[in-house]
């Protein structure tokens, strides 16, 4: 294989999704057709480098020139209650359901000693520092609830139980576990049910 277009598959196999062959398919059709695909691409590409950057408040994606996000300086949102997602990704899709109304923080991963993502690799210093300046009284926990989503709620419980003082502890949150939406017990794994049922609330 060309020496270009080998450095330009080995790049796109690191994408999320992308193995070798996907990104194989993906370089060819660029370089099949580069005013159509690739120019625009290498155009988008540099303007994100460029403009994209993280919130300095939350750690959400923004743009340079509006730092800090639209989320964070929306004072229709409620000042109160804070969620805690792992990703930016993980933002948007809570966003999207519009259930949630007051402010984020982005961890920027979970504990992962595989990964070697330890707690000094997440920003759980700056959600203290929040906790402790925007006088929070909810911390929602939107984790995944994976052994490694459970392993950071249950290290970001502990440090923050008690956090900013014994006096006034903020109030800990997390996501309920339950079935998904159109969907049937016969449907679902034992984990799932079993989170289900511990957790099951009254019908009102």
């Amino acid at each position: 294989m060309l020496a270009p277009l080998d450095t330009l598959v080995g790049t796109l196999s690191r994408l999320p999704g992308l193995g070798r062959r996907s990104a194989g398919r993906a370089a060819l059709a660029l370089l099949r057709e580069p005013e159509r695909l690739l120019d625009p691409l290498v155009l988008a590409l540099r303007e994100a480098r460029a403009e994209v950057t993280c919130c300095s408040r939350c750690g959400a994606f923004t743009v340079r020139s509006k730092n800090p996000c639209s989320f964070c300086s929306d004072a229709t949102r409620d000042g109160s209650s804070v969620c805690v997602v792992e990703e930016p990704a993980d933002l948007l899709t809570i966003e999207s359901s519009g259930a949630f109304r007051g402010r984020y923080h982005v961890l920027g991963g979970k504990l992962s000693p595989v990964r070697h993502l330890g707690p000094e690799r997440l920003r759980i210093a700056e959600l203290k520092d929040r906790v402790a300046r925007e006088g929070f009284t909810e911390i929602l926990l939107a984790l995944s609830t994976d052994m490694e989503g459970d392993a950071t709620a249950g290290y970001l419980a502990e440090v923050l139980r008690e956090w900013p003082s014994a006096d006034a502890p903020v109030r800990l949150t997390r996501l309920a576990f339950g079935l998904p939406a159109d969907s049937g017990v016969s449907y679902s794994d034992p984990l799932t049910l079993r989170r289900a049922i511990v957790h099951r609330c009254s019908v009102t």
